[in-house]
């Protein structure tokens, strides 16, 4: 018999209190800060100090990736911006069902590499969001995570994301 995943419950056991804990952060809270728009329920879970943030714009060929993040800043500018336009499409009723139940079911983290106070961190998104207007929308990317703990709390450092998600 296969169990099924709930998307919602951290696969980590509460004994594992670092990934728990990384886990919290760049899943429910993240998707729930980005659904409302809200930057400021994750602006603590960032090292602004030489932040930094590639995209791979979905390419195989790491030539096409380029620093479209150098700042902190300039990531939160972006992240609001996409976050303002999924809430409105979400406001207009272009998803159909619960957006935040398919986010969930579409992410797995479930694997990461912690070496003292440094994590590497994979997030991958392989779903899709039913939209009343036309074709559902697919979710298939990959993200790797560079994490520190600062002062006890695990906060991203960096990141390479929109990597093209590939199945093993």
């Amino acid at each position: 018999m296969t169990t099924q995943r709930d998307p919602f419950r951290n696969p980590f056991p509460a004994s594992d209190t670092d990934r728990t804990a990384i886990w919290d952060m760049l899943v429910p809270r993240d998707i729930d800060a980005f659904i409302a728009a809200d930057w400021s329920a994750v602006a603590e879970d960032f090292i602004a100090e030489n932040f930094t943030g590639v995209s791979g714009h979905f390419q195989d060929d790491p030539n096409k990736f380029d620093l479209a993040y150098p700042t902190l800043e300039a990531y939160r500018t972006d992240w609001l911006k996409q976050a303002q336009e999924f809430g409105v499409g979400h406001d207009a009723g272009v998803y159909a069902g619960d957006p935040r139940a398919g986010i969930f079911n579409a992410t797995r983290l479930e694997d990461i590499e912690i070496t003292g106070d440094t994590a590497l961190v994979r997030k991958k998104f392989d779903g899709h969001l039913a939209r009343t207007d036309g074709p559902d929308e697919r979710m298939n990317w990959q993200t790797l995570y560079w994490c520190r703990r600062q002062n006890g709390r695990w906060k991203i450092a960096g990141f390479v994301g929109y990597l093209p998600h590939i199945k093993e």
